[in-house]
């Protein structure tokens, strides 16, 4: 410790500043709460013996799983070439590939829409078996299309993150390219991916306006539990809604706790 110099004292704008946060904090638990305790633990109990939320649950967690492998799968590789690859254009392929995020969920479901059930591409995509409109494909084609860009991000902070020097050193040593990014940078970015997989599945869980908008809102078919808690509340059907809106917090909670214990540098922003 240098000599002379005190150790910074809490001053009156820093007060100031926390108290801005723990109101935030209080407010997001206020309405947390509200939700939760809406109904009581027998009616919560009594709805989730229902099968449409045994439905709902299901649907939900197949669609978001197989949207984020495809996230997982298309995000990497597109993250690692970003991340280390110099060339004219990068600016403008990284400010497309995060537009997503600036869409309205909506907007985003009524340009699926359009690609997939009107035009002949979409006619043809039907043809072989791959009908995306109406149908739980459709759910995770907006899965896909809205939550690729918080993977894609993640993982391009993540592989910015890592020292490229470690990846000549395995160059030098006889590895190809392919072989060091498996052996290397992968293992190295294991946090990240875990942390980018983590809050793409919960975003999956939760997504519905571009689902709407694709697959529409059909009970035991597409389903989901934002489909179901948009439905019950739609029809006055409150233990249901609830039950489904507090499975959503739970999910988010465990979701976000994950997300922040292997996070580390990696984060959407």
């Amino acid at each position: 410790m240098l000599h002379g110099f005190s150790k910074p004292r809490g001053t009156r704008f820093r007060v100031i500043t926390l108290g801005f946060g723990v109101a935030l904090a209080i407010f997001i638990i206020s309405v947390l709460i509200g939700v939760i305790t809406h109904t009581t633990p027998l009616a919560f109990v009594h709805s989730l013996a229902s099968k449409e939320i045994h439905f709902a649950i299901g649907l939900s967690l197949v669609t978001s799983v197989i949207s984020t492998i495809w996230c997982i799968v298309v995000a990497v590789p597109a993250a690692y070439s970003l991340a280390r690859g110099n060339f004219r254009g990068k600016s403008l392929l990284n400010a497309i590939l995060d537009m997503p995020l600036a869409l309205p969920p909506l907007v985003a479901g009524v340009g699926l829409l359009i690609l997939f059930g009107t035009t002949a591409f979409g006619s043809e995509l039907a043809k072989v078996g791959l009908a995306f409109v109406f149908t739980p494909k459709g759910i995770v084609l907006a899965q896909f299309f809205v939550n690729v860009p918080f993977m894609f991000r993640i993982m391009r902070s993540t592989f910015q993150g890592i020292n490229p020097r470690y990846e000549y050193v395995a160059q030098t040593l006889g590895c190809t390219e392919a072989q060091t990014f498996w052996r290397v940078t992968m293992p190295m970015s294991k946090n990240g991916l875990m942390a980018g997989s983590i809050i793409t599945w919960c975003r999956g869980i939760g997504e519905f306006g571009a689902a709407l908008m694709v697959a529409g809102a059909t009970r035991m078919k597409t389903e989901t539990l934002p489909i179901l808690l948009y439905l019950n509340m739609s029809c006055g059907e409150l233990p249901l809604a609830i039950a489904a809106a507090t499975i959503l917090i739970i999910i988010s909670l465990v979701s976000l706790f994950i997300f922040e214990k292997f996070g580390g540098a990696a984060r959407v922003f």
